[in-house]
Formats: structure tokens, sequence, C-alpha cells
């Protein structure tokens, strides 16, 4: 089958580059669909809804037009579903997204089509939740009649050196002949990475959970240490960069006040629920996730012993929270750790005022933002943070920095007789 027609569904973080990148290939006609009105009406004015700059940059210069109409999606040959995968308040997977782009696309599956999910799932999601809601309402068999494929996004929102074209992707099919064909699609847009072939949808499904997994592990660790280290009068950060000198067998991690993002923060309990379905206990991923999310709380700690120092109270205090992202430089606070932070801090009678340049409800002057406050929590490593912060605190009436990216130079700092206080430093 020669394929034609593609759908994207979903028009986000991951959805969006993907519909780019195929509209930059200029070998289909493309579809990129969304249920949202205001992403449809955006995208259609030329503005992106996510901060891509490749993304950006097409649409400012081309014509698109995205749609919530279900009839558009018609003819098309593939069907590529880029939909969110969280958790819901227990930590229990939620599918429903899936679930839902799933029926949305099944009406159109015809014979020889490919339905590809690039959400992150657990292993077996695709057969145990995916190939029963085709099936049924097709009347084809998987695996003959169409196929089901995994292919792991592996966005990184911000990152100026991997993208969509350049990140290698792993991709598993119900059939060794149909995964041929799908990655031979996938190479067609994925124009200088590599796309892996794998032997099944359940190592496809995997690879992901293990990516995300490994780095919430090993972050944890890191984590864990500054807490003894921060007892131990132990500056980790400086142990770390030594550390790190080996030319084999290290990988640096580095301690904070929390994880974020809609990966990290979220894939483990993924795996941790599937494998106790099957009576397998993820201890260590537990203690992982146990860890990380409870480091905005640690962060807090560290604030009120820093305010202890110079005889403060938390209530009433005026303290700015410098960040709210997930991460530096962009606007992206799905599961940020600041937002914790904001919370518990107001909860415990602190006067905050928050500032990120590139969220809309946040202060946009770093000046303003610190003025007549007695202490600063650095949430997020912002550049604007790194390079502005520390002349601004010598005209300050700051007397305790928290340090939560151990992002700023503590010496230089301390000299100007303000508690320094980091994340295991």
């Amino acid at each position: 089958m020669r394929i034609k027609k593609v759908a994207v569904i979903g028009l986000g973080y991951v959805g969006l580059p993907t519909y780019v990148a195929l509209l930059k290939a200029k070998t289909y006609e493309v579809v990129g669909y969304t249920r949202s009105q205001k992403k449809v009406d955006a995208i259609n004015k030329g503005q992106s809804p996510i901060e891509d700059e490749d993304v950006i940059s097409y649409l400012k210069s081309n014509k698109v037009k995205a749609t919530n109409k279900q009839q558009d999606l018609k003819g098309c040959d593939v069907f590529i579903i880029c939909v969110p995968t969280p958790v819901k308040d227990d930590y229990v997977p939620d599918y429903e997204p899936v679930i839902s782009a799933t029926q949305l696309v099944a009406p159109y599956i015809k014979k020889g089509s490919h339905y590809v999910l690039e959400s992150t799932v657990n292993p077996g999601t695709c057969e145990e939740i995916i190939l029963p809601i085709l099936e049924k309402e097709t009347g084809l068999k998987a695996g003959s009649d169409f196929n089901i494929a995994h292919c792991p996004e592996r966005i990184n929102p911000g990152d100026q050196k991997w993208n969509i074209y350049n990140i290698n992707r792993n991709i598993g099919s119900l059939s060794k002949s149909q995964n041929k064909e799908i990655a031979s699609f996938y190479r067609t847009f994925i124009t200088k990475g590599q796309v892996n072939e794998v032997n099944s949808l359940k190592v496809a499904e995997a690879t992901k959970i293990i990516e995300n997994t490994f780095r919430d592990i090993n972050i944890a660790y890191v984590n864990e240490l500054a807490q003894s280290f921060d007892i131990m009068g132990i500056d980790l950060h400086e142990t770390l960069k030594a550390s790190s000198n080996k030319q084999f067998a290290f990988m640096p991690h580095y301690p904070g006040c929390g994880v974020g993002g809609h990966c990290i923060a979220v894939d483990p309990y993924y795996l941790i629920r599937r494998a106790s379905l099957d009576g397998f206990n993820h201890q260590f991923l537990k203690y992982a996730r146990e860890i990380n999310n409870g480091m905005p709380g640690y962060t807090i700690q560290r604030l009120l012993l820093g305010l202890n120092d110079v005889g403060l109270s938390l209530k009433g205090t005026k303290v700015a929270l410098l960040g709210l992202s997930y991460k530096p430089d962009i606007g992206d606070i799905r599961e940020s750790p600041s937002l914790i932070i904001e919370k518990e801090l107001k909860k415990l009678g602190a006067q905050i005022i928050v500032y990120d340049p590139y969220v809309k409800r946040a202060e946009k002057d770093l000046a303003k933002a610190i003025k007549n406050a007695k202490a600063i929590v650095v949430a997020t490593a912002h550049k604007e943070i790194k390079m502005g912060l520390e002349s601004l605190l010598k005209k300050s009436k700051v007397k305790v920095v928290i340090d939560g990216r151990n992002c700023l130079d503590k010496e230089k700092i301390k000299k100007m007789g303000i508690v320094y206080k980091g994340i295991g430093r």
C-alpha cells in the first residue's frame, strides 16, 4: 500500500512538531487534528501554541489548516496518535485520552491502514487496550488487515540541539512486514536520525518507560544524597563535578527542588501499575518516585532553616518564587514542582510573588519580583535568573536565598551577607 494521506491526532508538544515535520516532507496530504478550537484558530492564524522554534518559524511563513472536524480524517492511510498519558490523583494511569483518540479514528481505519501510538504507555497497552477497541469498531483483524504500531516520542521541549528530525526512534508493530512499511514511512520525515525496527510492540512500549525511569531513579539517588550531604556539610554539587572527571562508568545527575514535565514525573507509574497487575512490586521505582515527590517539601524545609538563621518566620514574610516552568527557558509548567512549592508556601502564610518570563500569569520583571522580598526560592534555572539575580541582590533587602537548582554562585552570595542554601550545597 502506498501511503498518501496521514493524520496526526493531538497538536501539542509532540503532535505539532510531528505535523510540521510531515508537512515539510512534502510527500503526503497531512491532517492535523485537535479537539481544541483555540488551538485550531491559533495554528491557522500562524501562531504556535507551543514553544518550538521550528514550529514557530514554519507557521509564520506557511499557510496551515489544522482541524477539529472528524470527517477530515476520511481517507487517511496512517493515524499518528500524540495525546497525553497522564496519571490520576492517586497515580493510577489515565488511559482516557488514548482511548478517546482511538475511538475517534476507528471509523476511518481500513484494510492496509497503520495506527501508530506515539504517546508514552506501559508495555502491553497496544495489545490489551487499543487492539480490542479497533477490532470491535472496524470488524477487521489487527496484524493482517491493518497494523498497530508504537513509536514512542522523544521530544525534548526547549532543546536547541535535539529535535524531531535528528533524534533516533524505535518502532514496533504486530507483524514484521507491516513494521518495515511504517518504519520506511517514518524515515521520510525523520531525516537525520535512525529509525530502529524492534521485534514487538511490547519492546517498543518498554523503551520509553525504561529511558525515563532510568533518569527518575538517578535523580532520586542524587536527591537523597543531597539531603544526606546537607546534614554532613558536604557540597554535593562540587562532589559531582569531581566525580564526573572519571572517563568511564559514571553519568552525573544533579539534585534539585523536584522533578517535573510530562515524562519523568509520570511515566514510572505506568510501569509500576502494569507490573502490579502481574503480581510484581516495583519497590525501587516506587521509592524513587517518593524521594522525588518529596523534594518540593524539602526545599521549603531549607527555606525555613534559612529564615530561622536570620530570625524570621515564614508566615507574613515576602518570598519571591523565581521560576514556574519545570525546566529552563521555556513556559511549560506541566507537573512542575514550582507549582507545589507555591501552593505550600501560601498555605504556610508566606506572601508570595512569582517571577517567570515565560509564563503569562507571572511577574516578568526580576527586579520588581525581588523588591522588598526577604527571601528568594530559585525553582527554575532560567537564563534571566542566572545572569541577572546576583547583581540585583546587592541592592535588595533579601536575607535568604534558597537555590533550588544550584545555579547561582554560592560564595558570591554569602559574601553579600545573605544566607545561602542549595540542595545538597
